[in-house]
């Protein structure tokens, strides 16, 4: 991997962040056209998944992409679908070499865009900065390898690890610096994940506020009977945000607000149950068929300990204020029935930051 290599790519993985959180039901990917040393044209994948970074970067550049190298983070399309494939609009653009970090494991494409490439005389060199391309497009990786999206949990709590007072009183513990960064970290997922009693206890609007988000995520609320209130901000705005009730099989009265809540324009989804509750790994299998691929869950307690004990959190963001709650208090994450330390979920810690008089730390699984 040749010095220039690696900077173009890191260019094209930075350009792919953009679009985190835009781009499903597609990956968020990121090109960029070199020719003779200059940067000709760049681009990232559009809101809703089109156009593709590699289409919007040929456009950037028009007749100058003819003898450049593409470097793109992921492998070029090569079935045709809403566009024609990325591949083929290379080879007529007049791309010599193609660069990409990592192969794309959706069957339609799974090495056959490299060929494509390869048959019509290109250079190809497949590997660079893999690793750094892995991490920021794995929640799309995992949804086609494991059917299920990237999970990233976030807690916000006191020093002693609590959510809210034993009245339930949870606004604010964490300060307003803490509270912008969350909607950072929403702006960046495909959609932002709670349980009906977070929906019932703090009527949340799980929006981006003041961010200038191009798209909003999808609320889910994970809500076995549906008990989620009706003259709450989610249903007053669900036919203008979108929001996805996952439950599971109702009864009459069920199927009353089963009706009431599709008059809204929010989407229903029926999902499995395990041991009494919507079982977590089939929600995501859901989640993910419907096309998402980065998932950010807000708690509360409960499902944030069922998500654990499903192996199912792949990163995890502790946001931690200077106050104590007490034993008393509602904890961040309710019972896994450990016996033994050994057992205990643990998770590696990637990073920490003071943030307005509060720490931030990013953990990953192991």
């Amino acid at each position: 991997m040749s010095l220039d290599d690696a900077r173009h790519m890191a260019h094209a993985l930075a350009l792919g962040r953009r679009g985190m959180g835009n781009a499903w039901p597609n990956p968020s990917v990121g090109a960029v056209l070199v020719r003779e040393g200059r940067i000709v044209g760049r681009g990232w994948t559009q809101p809703g998944g089109r156009p593709h970074a590699e289409r919007t970067a040929l456009d950037q550049a028009g007749a100058a992409a003819r003898g450049a190298t593409a470097y793109v983070t992921l492998e070029p399309c090569a079935h045709h679908g809403a566009t024609p494939p990325c591949a083929e609009a290379l080879i007529a653009a007049g791309i010599t070499r193609v660069v990409a970090a990592i192969e794309d494991p959706d069957p339609r494409v799974s090495g056959r865009g490299l060929a494509l490439l390869r048959a019509a005389g290109l250079e190809v060199t497949l590997g660079t900065l893999a690793h750094e391309a892995g991490v920021d497009l794995a929640g799309f990786l995992l949804a086609r390898r494991e059917n299920r999206p990237l999970v990233t949990l976030k807690l916000a709590t006191s020093l002693d690890g609590r959510i809210a007072t034993a009245s339930g009183q949870s606004q604010w513990i964490t300060g307003p610096m803490a509270r912008r960064r969350v909607h950072a970290l929403r702006m960046s997922h495909d959609a932002v994940m709670v349980g009906a009693g977070t929906a019932r206890a703090d009527d949340p609007l799980l929006t981006v506020r003041d961010m200038g988000a191009v798209r909003q995520p999808v609320r889910v609320v994970l809500a076995r009977h549906l008990k989620v209130p009706l003259d709450g901000r989610m249903a007053a705005s669900a036919a203008e945000v979108p929001l996805w009730l996952l439950h599971g099989p109702l009864d009459a009265e069920g199927q009353r607000r089963h009706a009431a809540w599709a008059q809204t324009g929010a989407t229903l989804l029926e999902t499995p149950l395990s041991a009494g509750q919507i079982d977590p790994r089939a929600a995501l299998t859901r989640l993910a068929a419907q096309g998402l691929t980065r998932i950010f869950c807000e708690g509360g307690g409960q499902l944030a300990a069922a998500l654990i004990a499903a192996n199912c959190v792949d990163h995890l963001v502790t946001f931690s204020a200077g106050l104590a709650i007490g034993a008393e208090g509602l904890p961040a994450v309710g019972a896994l029935g450990l016996a033994h330390l050994s057992n205990a979920p643990r998770w590696t810690l990637t990073s920490v930051e003071e943030i307005g008089g509060d720490t931030v730390c990013h953990w990953s699984s192991p």
